[in-house]
């Protein structure tokens, strides 16, 4: 069943109870990274290996929106908050059905180096306490998805412009 979470603003990014902060360097101009966030939702599954189903979900009263389902069951209903082209691209989460949570906020961060763009992606979370204890143990999961998440998406990238 999902429940519904605190509809935070980009603030929570550095409000939250817990941030987790991971990134890496990839060899892809910054607007086909933002391109692949935010405008290509369809395509998250062929490069990040924990969603099965990206979709946009049509507009909610605070701006657009877009369905997520992670393997072993996760289902998010989600709000982009910001999406700055070749810079920034956040969300949070309005339904969701962890047991525990109570707000999250996504955000990813873009700019540019020597041979391509720095993507950092930032976590921001609140819930029951034993919620955030599971994402503080799971942070190296979540660091390794993240990694390599960004290893499938620069090869998508750099192949597809080769």
């Amino acid at each position: 069943m999902a429940r519904r979470l605190l509809p935070v603003g980009l603030d929570f990014i550095e409000t939250a109870p817990l941030r987790l902060v991971f990134a890496r360097e990839v060899a892809a101009p910054p607007g086909a990274v933002y391109r692949a966030l935010a405008e290509d939702v369809e395509g998250w599954p062929q490069w990040f290996s924990a969603v099965t189903l990206a979709r946009p979900a049509g507009a909610g009263a605070d701006g657009p929106r877009r369905e997520i389902r992670l393997k072993g069951g996760g289902r998010f209903l989600e709000t982009i908050v910001a999406a700055e082209p070749d810079e920034v691209y956040a969300y949070r989460v309005d339904e969701a059905n962890a047991p525990g949570v109570r707000a999250l906020l996504e955000e990813w961060r873009i700019t540019p180096v020597a041979d391509g763009s720095r993507v950092q992606w930032t976590f921001a979370a609140d819930g029951a306490v034993l919620f955030l204890a599971g994402l503080k143990v799971g942070r190296s999961g979540l660091g390794r998805a993240f990694r390599d998440a960004v290893g499938n998406l620069e090869r998508r990238l750099t192949t597809a412009a080769a």
